[in-house]
């Protein structure tokens, strides 16, 4: 079915309201292409919203569920998305996605999902192989052990044992927060324990609004589009201003609260930021202190990290850097002064910028140049620290 061009909303489930809908397409609406009202529960089943404004509107006492649901060229969207390979209606000039023909069973779907174990060990290796960050990678490697216990009790009939989810981030810029995250989640899903595993991101500016009742609808909104998945919230400590205490980002938490207990087993919240400012986040509101209960540290990356990030980029990029410059490379980030400026793998990014942009001017006074003069990076592409 396809709705199109309607003046108002593609869909509009009132309040109280139930039903299913399936394999429907709704495009170029006057309103959001689906609302659901006060404690109506309709369900949405392989259904496509594309090429309009806003897909989904919901009041916050709303239960709607969606499955295996996606959004394509909308610019507001907040509806809850399929994995990436969940086959939804191919509508006309919209490919189904990959290894879909525009109808998935059930039952291959709780296959795929069963199947998720098996990826723990790329996992984990995917983790390892990380820069740096080793007391992270403990850290992480043994909640996956202790989780995956969780569910075999639980699969054994057994109580298990009490335990958060929920993290809290703490550590400077570029220290690999969000790629951790990211492994986290997916390490949930291979358990079992997260439906998707997908991270949504998102900072003080996506959750609190502008006026009074507008930071709850913000708040919630983006907390659904988590749900199955990791919300992270970088600079999580923004949310509560120093020296400012009447401010709607405290409405933001209070809403994050709530929702962390209505879904609790829905979604992972990690809270990320400087680790200075962490604490005064977690004393903002009783209930945060009892829902993140473990601390990750990420340590600033040493010297030697910076260069093995350099060499990870040269290598993805098909350059070359022998050991004199490695040896430059090493001496110009003991030089850097580690300020709050200091952007730890960002600086290492930035400075594998500058050499492939040096070495580019060094090689193109060359008339014929070797595949050695092309890809090799030497010392003297190594950018100079600036004071």
């Amino acid at each position: 079915m396809t709705i199109e061009g309607t003046g108002k909303n593609g869909v509009y489930a009132g309040d109280g309201a139930l039903g299913l809908l399936e394999d429907c397409t709704l495009s170029a609406t006057g309103f959001p292409a689906v609302y659901v009202g006060a404690k109506a529960a309709p369900v949405l089943r392989r259904c496509l919203v594309r090429d309009t404004d806003e897909d989904l509107s919901q009041d916050d006492d709303a239960a709607a569920r969606f499955e295996a649901c996606r959004s394509s060229n909308v610019r507001t969207g907040t509806l809850p998305t399929a994995p990436e390979g969940e086959a939804v209606p191919a509508a006309a000039g919209v490919a189904a996605p990959p290894g879909g023909s525009g109808g998935a069973s059930t039952p291959a779907a709780t296959e795929h999902e069963g199947a998720g174990e098996d990826q723990l060990p790329e996992l984990l290796a995917e983790l390892d192989r990380l820069v740096g960050l080793d007391g992270v990678k403990r850290e992480v490697a043994s909640m996956a052990k202790l989780m995956r216990m969780v569910k075999r009790r639980q699969e054994a009939g057994l109580q298990p044992p009490p335990l958060s989810r929920h993290l809290i981030f703490a550590g400077n810029p570029g220290t690999g927060k969000t790629t951790v995250a990211r492994l986290y989640g997916r390490l949930l899903a291979a358990l079992g324990l997260l439906v998707r595993g997908h991270l949504v991101e998102a900072d003080r500016s996506a959750l609190v609004g502008e006026y009074v009742g507008h930071t709850a609808p913000k708040t919630t909104a983006v907390f659904q589009r988590a749900l199955g998945g990791v919300l992270f919230i970088d600079e999580a400590y923004a949310l509560v201003p120093a020296g400012q205490g009447n401010d709607f980002g405290q409405e933001a938490i209070s809403t994050l609260v709530k929702l962390m207990e209505d879904h609790r087993d829905d979604v992972v919240v990690i809270a990320a930021g400087y680790p200075d400012d962490m604490d005064r986040l977690i004393d903002s509101n009783p209930g945060l202190a009892s829902r993140f209960t473990r601390t990750l540290r990420f340590d600033d990356y040493s010297s030697a990290d910076l260069v093995e990030i350099v060499e990870h980029q040269a290598t993805r990029h098909e350059y070359r850097i022998p050991r004199d410059t490695a040896a430059a490379l090493l001496a110009r980030f003991d030089a850097v002064e580690r300020t709050e400026r200091f952007g730890n793998g960002r600086t290492a990014r930035q400075a594998f910028q500058r050499m492939t942009e040096q070495h580019a001017m060094r090689v193109a006074d060359l008339d014929d140049p070797s595949d050695e003069d092309l890809t090799v990076l030497q010392p003297a592409d190594v950018p100079a620290v600036v004071a």
